[in-house]
């Protein structure tokens, strides 16, 4: 099945007269195919097609197209010409096409105003191996004067038949509840639009992502789907808007509602990146696409292993000193982990020591007090401890109670006459991220402190609040509009710097939790902070929703204590682990005031973690038992050769008569043996009558892996291993 009459605002474009000429991009198992003649049409996107095949469909009937600007009821671009002129008549004047490496091409299509001199560059990348799409655009002029952009979509469907069976799913976001997974029938409503305002942390309100499904309630396994994601950390939106004739039109770009950007002659405007892929098996084949797209293009070192790590702020906060952070390093590698994190705290002096969040942010000095020999002393005793060693950063933020701020106000976002609104602990402000002259502050504070210390291997890279006041010292009286676009391709800008003077430094993005959950940042970063909620119960639900479009690798998981320190809930330590071990594990605790059977328990675990963490974090993904749905959960991780499988099963609430008895894996070669082993077992406790034992692929898929969970918080975790 396939998806027909598809057309894309972005190309099409009024070309000249002439035969029809076929535009066919193929993925591995993906086709767009574009048609060319009076205008270029987006014809086709489904399961890939022979080119002969597509020539043929290329002279059906029913083709539909959309144009960009004042003849575009459908959004995509809309401006305002330097002399008052609002509309657009834009002419295709060429189209290329490149290789730019293995399984990847760009085609390219460019297009000019008819009167004036205005030109718009449309960008289509395709990633054969992950069957994923990638599109934006870039915008120029020479006019004589500044143009006004009012709207820059990175992309703008149309798709001409939408059925009434139309669901979709999407993830709404707040803090400590990040990523929750939407599942809503489209129906006949009328629009849909999903959006962030808050300039910083661009997955809060809802994440820059979405599935589609076309046939119906949404399945992991059948049914047709198309998953797009927004590659931008500030305001986005992407809406969707059905027609009475049912047409469905889809635009996603940075938020119109924020912008009115003034672009000068000469100077290219380029929108955000927006991905997109096509399933015909449901959402977890598209889910798949994505995490392979991130893992080989969208994510930095996407295919190297993620360390075990013991991050300190649940486990000590602001109170430590050199002895207690010791004292956690070793109990971090006592359990095997292999990355000790020191987090808020550590920087301030005098007035401005930062003993907590009121004061201090921005002052970048090493607190003498709690450490007298500095970081340098903390890496090489993590050094000699055979730890990698990692620090927390909030450099985009300041607290009015700092030496930074009262030496330069003028670097604070502020409205001009109005007192500062501030945020976490009634002082935090957000630094003006537009102005070189900040950029070049973070750039440099950061490289002195990667430089003086080298043993720094990790950057927790925190961002705790939007925009509180809307307003740059930088930006003229008449582009106070610009701060939306600006801020974030200034944050880009220094992360970019700041990577290419150390490159090997791992950095997390981490915005009072999930907050950038989100594929811009990702392009800078190894992995994300999932949430601030730390308890497992609830991480199920975020990590389950978050693997709709996010891969494992991306995902920080932690052990913590209990009872947790955001709900109060206590679960078995075992549970904790088992959910954890679903991203990338890590701890978020004081070793210290463990029982030594915990830690004996930890020990085991975190060696198990090991032997499947090339699975986890490297495999495919599938969800079996959605948490959402029932009082069981269950996921698998499968490597791309199907040699080996990690399965995990949970039980959130018992319900007498609701056991679950089978579980139906996926993803495995129904004609391999796999040997089937428990991991993270207590004495005494078996989870399946298959443990220790080997049956096909074909058994284990259609039969089902007999397993027992039977009280809440149980849990089980199984490692499958072809045997000859």
């Amino acid at each position: 099945m396939s998806l027909r009459c598809v057309s894309i605002a972005m190309v099409t474009l009024l070309l000249g007269a002439g035969e029809p000429q076929p535009v066919a991009l193929h993925t591995a198992h993906t086709t767009l195919f574009l048609q060319q003649d009076e205008q270029v049409r987006l014809r086709y996107f489904g399961p890939r097609l022979a080119d002969g095949d597509l020539s043929a469909l290329a002279l059906g009937e029913g083709a539909f197209h959309v144009a960009y600007g004042d003849k575009n009821p459908f959004g995509g671009l809309a401006v305002t010409h330097d002399d008052g002129d609002p509309t657009l008549d834009l002419v295709c004047t060429g189209r290329a096409s490149a290789q730019e490496g293995a399984g990847k091409s760009l085609t390219t299509l460019t297009y000019k105003d008819r009167v004036h001199p205005f030109e718009l560059t449309v960008f289509i990348r395709t990633h054969a191996e992950s069957d994923t799409f990638e599109t934006w655009t870039r915008i120029r002029h020479e006019e004589k004067g500044a143009l006004t952009l009012h709207r820059a979509d990175s992309a703008a469907m149309l798709f001409e038949h939408m059925p009434d069976t139309a669901w979709l799913t999407s993830f709404p976001s707040a803090w400590a509840s990040e990523g929750q997974c939407s599942e809503t029938a489209l129906g006949t409503e009328r629009g849909v639009t999903l959006e962030n305002r808050g300039g910083v942390r661009g997955a809060f309100g809802a994440n820059p992502s979405f599935m589609l499904s076309l046939d119906g309630r949404p399945s992991e396994t059948s049914g047709r789907v198309i998953a797009g994601a927004l590659a931008w950390s500030g305001a986005w939106h992407i809406t969707l808007r059905r027609e009475v004739s049912g047409r469905l039109s889809l635009e996603a770009g940075l938020n119109a509602a924020n912008l009115q950007y003034h672009l000068k002659p000469g100077i290219p405007f380029e929108t955000p990146h927006f991905l997109f892929t096509y399933s015909a098996c449901g959402k977890g084949q598209a889910s798949r696409n994505l995490h392979r797209w991130a893992r080989t293009s969208g994510l930095r070192d996407g295919h190297a292993l993620r360390p075990i790590l013991l991050n300190s702020w649940e486990g000590a906060y602001f109170n430590f000193n050199e002895e207690r952070l010791l004292k956690m390093m070793d109990g971090v590698k006592a359990m095997g982990g292999e990355m000790f994190v020191l987090d808020d705290g550590w920087f301030g002096n005098g007035p401005f020591a930062r003993d907590d969040d009121k004061r201090g942010l921005g002052d970048w000095q090493v607190n003498a007090k709690k450490l007298p020999r500095g970081l340098a002393f903390l890496a090489k005793e993590a050094e000699a401890r055979g730890l990698k060693f990692g620090l927390w950063v909030e450099p985009e933020m300041a607290n009015t109670e700092s030496q930074l701020v009262k030496d330069h106000p003028d670097w604070v976002l502020q409205t001009h006459g109005r007192p500062l609104n501030k945020g976490r602990g009634g002082s935090q402000v957000v630094l003006d991220l537009c102005n070189p002259k900040v950029q070049d502050f973070i750039v440099g504070f950061l490289d002195r402190l990667l430089s003086d210390t080298p043993g720094i291997a990790y950057i927790k890279w925190d961002a705790n609040a939007d925009f509180l006041n809307l307003g740059s010292t930088y930006l003229g009286a008449k582009d106070q509009s610009h701060l939306w676009v600006e801020y974030t391709r200034g944050l880009y800008a220094v992360l970019s710097r700041i990577q290419a003077k150390h490159p090997g430094v791992q950095f997390k993005d981490c915005a009072s939790g999930g907050g950038r959950m989100d594929y811009g940042n990702l392009a800078y970063a190894h992995e994300f902070w999932t949430s601030d909620n730390t308890d497992a119960l609830e991480r199920l639900f975020i990590q389950w929703s978050a693997s709709h479009i996010y891969p494992a690798n991306a995902m920080a998981s932690h052990v913590t204590v209990v009872p947790n320190h955001q709900t109060g809930r206590t679960v078995p330590l075992k549970f904790r682990f088992d959910v954890a071990m679903g991203g990338r594990l890590g701890f978020e605790l004081d070793p210290a005031k463990m029982s030594a059977e915990d830690v004996a328990f930890s020990k085991a675990a975190v060696a198990a973690y090991k032997g499947i963490r090339p699975v986890v974090q490297q495999g495919d993904l599938f969800r079996l038992l959605s948490p959402f749905e029932g009082p069981y959960a269950a996921l698998m991780h499968v490597t791309e050769n199907r040699s080996r499988a990690v399965v995990f099963g949970y039980c959130l609430r018992n319900l007498q008569g609701q056991d679950l008895t089978e579980l139906r894996l996926q993803g495995l070669d129904p004609a391999a043996h796999y040997r089937i082993g428990e991991l993270n077992s207590l004495p005494k406790r078996s989870h399946s009558s298959w443990d220790g034992k080997s049956f096909t692929g074909q058994t284990l898929m259609q039969l089902g892996l007999p397993l027992t969970l039977d009280h809440e918080y149980d849990s089980a975790v199984f490692e499958l291993v072809r045997v000859d």
